[in-house]
């Protein structure tokens, strides 16, 4: 199982970027796919993440409204529209999945570095 996240770079504050996630070795429509997030010197947290049919994803109350979330399990991508950007986004996004209705993610990617300036 491998989860590739590209996208990631360097935007000023109030822009936007768009993060991918490409899945293989699994079969994603039996998957809930999520994003989680980590800055230096803090713990792993919770973005958002989609159901097996991408239908109402989960948002951390600290991106909701700003941050979009989709899927197309035809092409087993997973999706993080990012928008309106603050320095406290600036974090090494990673995605992850757990098959669905089991507790824990379990397969993870490597992460994509993502840096908000002010």
């Amino acid at each position: 199982v491998q989860l590739v996240e590209l996208g990631g770079g360097l935007v000023q504050a109030g822009g936007s970027l768009r993060l991918s996630c490409t899945v293989s070795g699994l079969s994603v429509s039996a998957y809930t796919l999520g994003w989680f997030r980590q800055a230096p010197g803090k713990e792993r947290e919770f973005v958002g993440s989609s159901n097996w049919n991408g239908g109402s994803p989960d948002y951390s109350s600290s991106v909701r409204g700003r941050f979009t979330i989709s899927r197309n399990n035809d092409e087993k991508t997973l999706y993080l529209q990012m928008d309106s950007l603050r320095s406290e986004d600036t974090a090494l996004y990673y995605c992850a999945a757990r098959r669905q209705f089991s507790s824990g993610f379990k397969y993870w990617g490597q992460g994509t570095q993502v840096t908000v300036s002010s």
